[in-house]
Formats: C-alpha cells, sequence, structure tokens
C-alpha cells in the first residue's frame, strides 16, 4: 500500500511511534519507537535482541500508532493507525539510529552514544491497513 503523503509528513516530523508487536501467548507488546519512511515501507532501528524482535521472528503482524499535534473538524486529537507486516533486515541500525537521532534529538547528536554499536536489525514495515483519525484516512471527523 503507499503511504499517503499525510501520514508520510507526520511520520517524519518526528512523532514517537507506539509499536504493537504479538507475544507468544497471542498478547500485545507495546514499546516507543523511532520511526522513518523508506519507499513505502516504516523502517525502525533495534540494535538489541529484545522482545519486539523475538516477537516479528515468529509472527510478522505488527500494528503502529502516531499522535499528531493536530486536531480534526470535531476537536478530536488526530493520531494515525498503521497495521502491516514486518520483517527483519540484518545490520544497519545504528544508521538508520543516527538519521532519525537528528529528527528525534537534534541535528548535531551522536546515537547511539558509543564507538562500536552492534549493528543489530532494522525493521521494514509493509503496511497492509492505514485507520486513526487524519487526512490518512481519507474520511472526514
Amino acid at each position: 500500500m503507499k503511504i499517503p503523503d499525510s501520514a508520510r509528513q507526520l511520520i517524519e516530523s518526528g512523532a514517537h511511534a507506539h509499536l504493537v508487536t504479538l507475544n507468544a501467548d497471542g498478547s500485545p507488546q507495546v514499546t516507543v519507537v523511532w520511526a522513518g519512511v523508506d519507499g513505502d515501507e516504516v523502517v525502525t532501528a533495534h540494535l538489541m535482541e529484545s522482545q519486539k524482535i523475538k516477537n516479528v521472528r515468529r509472527d510478522a503482524r505488527v500494528a503502529l500508532t502516531f499522535e499528531s499535534p493536530t486536531q480534526s473538524a470535531m476537536g478530536l486529537t488526530e493520531y494515525l493507525v498503521m497495521y502491516g507486516r514486518a520483517r527483519l533486515v540484518p545490520g544497519g541500525a545504528p544508521a538508520l539510529l543516527q538519521r532519525l537521532a537528528r529528527i528525534y534529538l537534534g541535528p548535531d547528536v551522536k546515537f547511539p552514544p558509543m564507538d562500536q554499536p552492534p549493528p543489530g536489525n532494522v525493521m521494514h514495515i509493509t503496511v497492509e491497513r492505514i485507520a486513526g483519525v487524519g487526512p490518512w484516512t481519507g474520511r472526514a471527523v
């Protein structure tokens, strides 16, 4: 699915993402992550083998939410929900984190703040469905 320009702008604005993966028992696991866009995929970087990475290795289904600083015509806080499937690409996490750190922390920051960070994984999320409240849904609220 093509990511609408309005959704792309929100993601690239530095809005934090809430990434939902599925634990082995089917319960949700939620974490806040930095996110970017690569073509029509959402990308996140992960240095360590965390629970979210283990979950995606087992079940690729994920959801992401982003809160917007804007309000709809009805006064509701706008938010973006993306449902999709994730794939992990080994390596590249430090470079993506550095790129995203310029957005989330500032232009002159060094991140991760270590000399030899592990290569980690880059999560590529193929968006299958978009929901929420905002221009990315294509309907007025």
